[in-house]
């Protein structure tokens, strides 16, 4: 914490601003698409930071540390999601064996498939590595990634990626499968999309949000205890 006391860089600053105002501006073109999913505003902001970050030939390394103080409040805004959960905690406590199941069998199908899509493509063994803890948010993927022979930025780049994708098509495909209970959607959204199923969950009713918020929660606990000891087990180096 006490770096961020220091008076940064105008680099530092220029990155931090570019990525705060790319994520208004995605807000903006959020509201006026009418809320569709396509148009999410972490999706808009990455197609203004990204080719920015090309064009100035910019390390991904340079624009994390830029944006440091961004990622630091992504541990507390997750630690913020228990307070929706305290108002569903009675619902929650009498169906804590199938949430425990539901989540480790989600957890478990999203890592062993990733790896699996991975493996059977020729990605080398650091790149499955990093694919693993692909559906947990960033900084528990980029720690889990870094322990079993994974390259931490490459976790990250995957994470976003998976949130991107299933923010987009997670609420399409649960209507299409008929799927009108809003814990069975905001948990399938916080074990498949990680933060960005959980934002998407938190816009269909704050029940969803709650469920998707746990979701996140639990599977990113299973992901740091497991993962660690199964993945180097099934995949040595």
């Amino acid at each position: 914490m006490t770096d961020f006391w220091t008076f940064p860089g105008a680099d530092v600053l220029l990155y931090l601003l570019l990525t705060l105002l790319a994520y208004l501006l995605g807000e903006q073109v959020y509201q006026k698409a009418n809320r569709h999913p396509m148009a999410h505003p972490v999706i808009t902001a990455m197609l203004v930071i990204i080719p920015t970050l090309v064009i100035f030939d910019t390390d991904y390394q340079d624009y994390f540390k830029s944006t440091e103080l961004i990622h630091f409040f992504l541990g507390p805004a997750t630690v913020a999601l228990a307070v929706p959960l305290f108002t569903f905690r009675a619902e929650i406590r009498r169906n804590f064996m199938p949430i425990l199941i539901a989540c480790f069998a989600g957890g478990a199908t999203a890592a062993a498939s990733a790896v699996a899509i991975g493996y059977y493509l020729g990605a080398d063994h650091a790149s499955l590595m990093s694919l693993a803890p692909k559906s947990v948010t960033t900084p528990i993927a980029m720690g889990v990634a870094e322990k079993i022979g994974g390259l931490p930025s490459l976790a990250a780049g995957f994470v976003v990626l998976t949130g991107v994708f299933g923010g987009v098509v997670g609420i399409p495909i649960l209507r299409r499968l008929k799927i009108r209970d809003q814990r069975a959607q905001g948990f399938a959204l916080g074990v498949a999309a990680h933060g960005f199923g959980t934002a998407t969950a938190f816009e269909i009713s704050e029940k969803a949000g709650a469920w998707a918020g746990l979701a996140l929660g639990l599977t990113g606990l299973f992901t740091a205890l497991i993962i660690p000891f199964l993945v180097p087990l099934l995949l040595p180096a």
